[in-house]
């Protein structure tokens, strides 16, 4: 009888041990732009918790906070592990009244609203906290508010334990590159400064799996990264800049997943745009049309140790001659030719180091302004002679496109751009429909006068909200044109007449309706746009399902999807598909302009032109082949009289540039032509030599 009653009260005990337990946290005042920081003691548990037999089930939050996407709330283990459990969510709505985390449920906290109540899935895995540590010690909760005006107070947050205990998604292994990012002590990436850090890449090649214990045989060296964007920066999925760093701290340019030799990057996160791919085939859509778009590769993310799901990896818009492909601009170069170029600049908003350069003096239709901001050189380091030389050239081209001969080649707005580059940016950011085309993040380049100095439009960057992703300001139409953004909604910042005065030059809507007719047979038809999104969904089938496992947002609003929301990963494609068959039938029907080409003269040298012209020693052609193939030419004077003959020129599929030095044939001075001959079919241009 005495064994008994033993017996009895250990297995009494025993099961007292392995019941639900919770411990109460205390409250505190949330201040502005401050971390509030709570501790907790824990003791009486069995000394390991896991995700099996027993571990942390839940924590509950009570909080009175204005505008609840201010916050970023932690909680962190004995054993340092930490566990982002809300993170800008919920936008102005106020308040988690009685609001639990657990893994075990279906509605995540990024898909809530505000105020929150009720049982969520936090944005990472609690059950990575169920690691077999010992729970016996001091736990912590972090709120850290963002912003200002808007205090708040913990009222109270509990944790409870028991034998339904967290689990975790394991993440070993992807056919995607592995991008690994270790912070000290697991710090929080600020939005700035730049926090060093450890970064490794994994990349056995295309068609192979990168596991987490490879080797990092593409990058293993320091880096220094921030948050970056704008309202993207809002997104629990955040975006990165970084640059890669020497042991030391100092820059190193470097190769990385074979794009060309830079210190700065970027990680882009593909947050609020399901299909993974609206920038990259905007990218690769310029790219084919025979002009520089930055490059990118996909890759999964682990911030440490915590999987973050798809990025790209990619370049940021720079001078160099992989990249934007102009003279460098150096402090002295400040008269004659050297001060033409090279020069990037662009209309946007003013954020992080932007400052306004200057502003133009033809506003929006509205009235809003039109204001410039430089690129490269930067506004710190921009000579006064360079600034005014390049405001100058802009009022320039301006002052003709709104004089009374504006469509005329010789002294209208013409002779200050090279319209094509105009015309091919116009298509990309109509086929799209992007809601912040031509108003935000718009890029304009120049190079030197020696080097054909015409004024360029591009290169095109960010297009997330583009391709059917804007609830608002009809950029869910299929119909309708982007650069009358003005007649849909006011205010704000606006696109500038530029476009509207092309259009209504007949010029100018002939080169962009053969252009238009042109880029439909090849890389705009519905074989190749279909072509690219299937690849790319492809290639992402696997780490997809992953991605949205993270961010299970498929289904349902994120800002600003429109409406219908499909219910997958497969309906965001089809629909997408759906979306460009009825805008580019749209644009087929309602593109205005009568192209008066046939479409052999129009589709074998694109974007063809010779500079610089007049030619003293040398001259360089520029053109964009359709196809691969090898090129020949012709010089000849006015009589017909044969000068020069080159072939055997290769030509690759996209932009060309093919350098000709005069020095070698003794060339008078007058007027030559040079007839080019690929795939037999020919061009001819003129230069002018002295």
């Amino acid at each position: 009888m005495r064994f008994f009653v033993l017996s009895t009260l250990v297995i009494i005990s025993f099961t007292f041990k392995l019941s639900a337990q919770t411990f109460y946290g205390n409250s505190g005042l949330i201040l502005d732009n401050q971390t509030l920081t709570k501790n907790l003691s824990v003791s009486g548990l069995p000394n390991n918790i896991n995700q099996v037999s027993f571990g942390l089930e839940q924590i509950c939050l009570n909080i009175n906070h204005t505008y609840d996407a201010d916050l970023t709330i932690k909680l962190i283990a004995p054993d340092g592990t930490i566990i982002k459990l809300i993170d800008n969510n919920g936008g102005s709505g106020n308040n988690f009244s009685n609001t639990c985390l657990r893994s075990d449920v279906s509605t995540t906290i990024a898909s809530g609203s505000a105020p929150f109540s009720g049982i969520y899935k936090p944005i990472e895995q609690i059950g990575l906290i169920n690691n077999g540590q010992n729970p016996n010690g001091t736990w912590q909760l972090e709120v850290r508010d963002n912003s200002t005006n808007d205090q708040g107070t913990l009222n109270n947050w509990t944790l409870t334990f028991g034998t339904n205990p967290a689990t975790a998604t394991t993440f070993s292994s992807s056919n995607l590159p592995l991008v690994i990012i270790n912070t000290p002590n697991n710090q929080n990436i600020p939005d700035e400064p730049k926090l060093q850090a450890s970064m490794k890449i994994i990349d056995n090649g295309l068609g192979n799996i990168n596991h987490l214990t490879d080797f990092p045989n593409a990058y293993n060296k320091l880096i220094g990264i921030e948050q970056r964007g704008s309202t993207s920066g809002g997104f629990p999925q955040k975006s990165y800049g970084f640059e890669t760093r020497n042991t030391d701290g100092s820059i190193l340019d470097t190769i990385i997943l074979g794009m060309p030799m830079e210190h700065d990057w970027i990680l882009y996160a593909p947050y609020n745009d399901k299909t993974c791919l609206r920038n990259n085939i905007t990218y690769d859509l310029s790219s084919k049309m025979g002009h520089y778009a930055a490059k990118s590769k996909l890759c999964e993310l682990v911030v440490n140790g915590q999987y973050q799901g798809i990025y790209y990896l990619m370049e940021k818009i720079k001078r160099d001659q992989n990249r934007v492909e102009i003279a460098k601009l150096l402090p002295t170069d400040n008269s004659g030719d050297e001060l033409t170029g090279g020069y990037i600049f662009k209309i946007d908003k003013t954020t992080g180091n932007s400052n306004i350069a200057w502003t133009s003096n033809y506003p929006a239709a509205d009235g809003s302004p039109i204001n410039f901001q430089h690129h490269y050189p930067t506004y710190d380091v921009i000579t006064p002679q360079q600034n005014a030389y390049i405001h100058s050239y802009v009022d320039s081209f301006e002052n003709a496109l709104n004089g009374p001969n504006y469509t005329d080649p010789l002294i209208g707005y013409r002779k200050y751009i090279k319209h094509k580059s105009f015309i091919d940016f116009m298509l990309l950011n109509e086929i799209s429909k992007n809601v912040d085309g031509y108003r935000l993040s718009s890029f304009l380049h120049k190079e030197k006068n020696s080097n054909g100095g015409e004024l360029r439009m591009g290169p095109v960057w960010d297009f997330n909200l583009a391709w059917w992703n804007a609830d608002y300001c009809n950029g869910n139409l299929s119909t309708g044109w982007a650069y009358e953004f003005g007649n849909v909604c006011t205010g704000g910042f606006q696109v500038p007449t530029w476009w509207e005065i092309f259009m209504s030059d007949p010029w100018y809507q002939e080169e962009v309706k053969c252009r238009w007719t042109s880029l439909r047979q090849g890389v705009l038809s519905r074989d190749s746009l279909f072509h690219f999104i299937d690849s790319v969904a492809l290639y992402i089938d696997e780490a997809k399902d992953r991605h949205f496992e993270k961010w299970p947002i498929l289904g349902t609003y994120t800002w600003p999807n429109p409406s219908p929301i499909p219910a997958d990963f497969a309906g965001e494609i089809t629909a997408l598909k759906q979306w460009i068959d009825d805008r580019t039938a749209w644009m087929d029907q309602n593109l205005p302009g009568i192209c008066h080409l046939s479409l052999a003269e129009n589709t074998v040298f694109n974007n063809l032109s010779l500079y610089p012209n007049p030619v003293e020693e040398s001259f360089t052609i520029e053109l964009f082949a359709s196809n691969p193939s090898e090129l020949s030419l012709k010089i000849c004077a006015l009589n017909g009289a044969e000068n020069a003959t080159l072939s055997g020129i290769p030509l690759v599929y996209g932009s060309n540039k093919v350098h000709v030095d005069l020095a070698d044939y003794n060339l008078p001075a007058g007027v030559y032509f040079v007839t080019l001959v690929s795939n037999q079919e020919t061009k001819q241009l003129k230069f002018i030599h002295y």
